[in-house]
């Protein structure tokens, strides 16, 4: 039951089809379907109830097999939009509050278990935008690093706690002017070297939550290298954890494969070859086999 009404578009105007705090039940989804209903509509003025309704369903939404699964996927694209649009575009982001961190786990905690589904990347890569924002892209980075994730060894825990430092990883490019993050062009040096202060910012508004070291790695560490070449520690080899190599490469494979100001997208498979061909020394190769062969599962390639 959601404080929104819903529409239908029906001889070219607006039909009501369920009131505000009217309960939309199975029965009413089913005569949408059998009447071949694919979309439905909402108030604008009404917009903010009805994406707070999402949210706070989304785990029982994902996990609805009588829902179609691109369904399912547009949801979760639209709902953790939503939440990441609202950490990013805040003004003065001195700190990541407690809310919004909340508002990130559960779309952490509840995406999961969709996303281990067989058929979930397939369904979810259309929706999966060319056209870069860092919200967006922090999404399709922990869209692809879960579905790695999966591949390992891990328990349920270090799937959330490494899934939170993916969707987190660049959360301090909020506080990096938008001038130089939008700039269309080649950066200067002393641009380059204000980017890479955000893994930095990125922590540093994350220090007074409560996230485990697990997480903190992810947002502190995604640019490093396993040549020694990366940033802000340098660090290199075994010291690069294992999930922050696959965070790492899921970054670069997103930046490559969408528009960005100062570069268009590549193909994926134009990008996987530049990464294989040109980035030898700098990414996991073991890890890039296996992403490799995730998305070709997944006929992203």
């Amino acid at each position: 039951m959601g404080n929104f009404s819903v529409y239908l578009w029906q001889g070219g105007d607006f039909v009501l089809y369920t009131s505000s705090g009217q309960k939309f039940t199975t029965r009413h989804r089913q005569t949408l379907h059998q009447s071949g209903i694919k979309e439905v509509y909402v108030q604008g003025a009404e917009r903010a109830e009805y994406e707070k309704y999402i949210e706070r369903n989304l785990g029982k939404i994902l996990l609805d097999e009588t829902l179609p699964i691109e369904a399912r996927s547009r949801i979760f694209f639209e709902a953790t939009t939503v939440v990441l649009q609202d950490v990013f575009d805040r003004k003065l982001p001195s700190a990541l509050r407690a809310r919004h961190l909340d508002r990130i786990t559960e779309i952490v905690r509840n995406s999961i278990k969709f996303l281990a589904k067989d058929n979930s990347l397939s369904a979810v890569a259309p929706f999966i935008s060319h056209d870069y924002k860092t919200y967006t892209h922090c999404m399709h980075v922990f869209v692809y690093s879960v579905a790695l994730f999966q591949t390992y060894d891990m328990t349920e825990s270090e799937v959330f706690e490494y899934g939170l430092g993916a969707l987190l990883h660049d959360v301090g490019k909020a506080k990096i002017p938008k001038r130089i993050l939008n700039k269309r062009g080649p950066l200067t040096t002393a641009e380059r070297e204000i980017i890479k202060e955000h893994p930095v910012h990125g922590v540093s508004m994350c220090a007074h939550l409560p996230m485990t070291q697990n997480t903190i790695n992810c947002i502190l560490f995604h640019h490093e290298t396993l040549d020694g070449s990366g940033y802000p520690a340098g660090i290199k080899g075994d010291n690069v954890p294992m999930p922050v190599r696959i965070i790492s490469l899921s970054d670069i494979y997103d930046a490559l494969t969408t528009d960005r100001p100062y570069a268009e997208a590549m193909e994926p498979y134009e990008a996987l070859s530049l990464i294989r061909n040109e980035m030898r020394e700098n990414v996991d190769m073991n890890v890039f086999k296996r992403f490799v062969a995730v998305l070709s599962g997944a006929e992203i390639i």
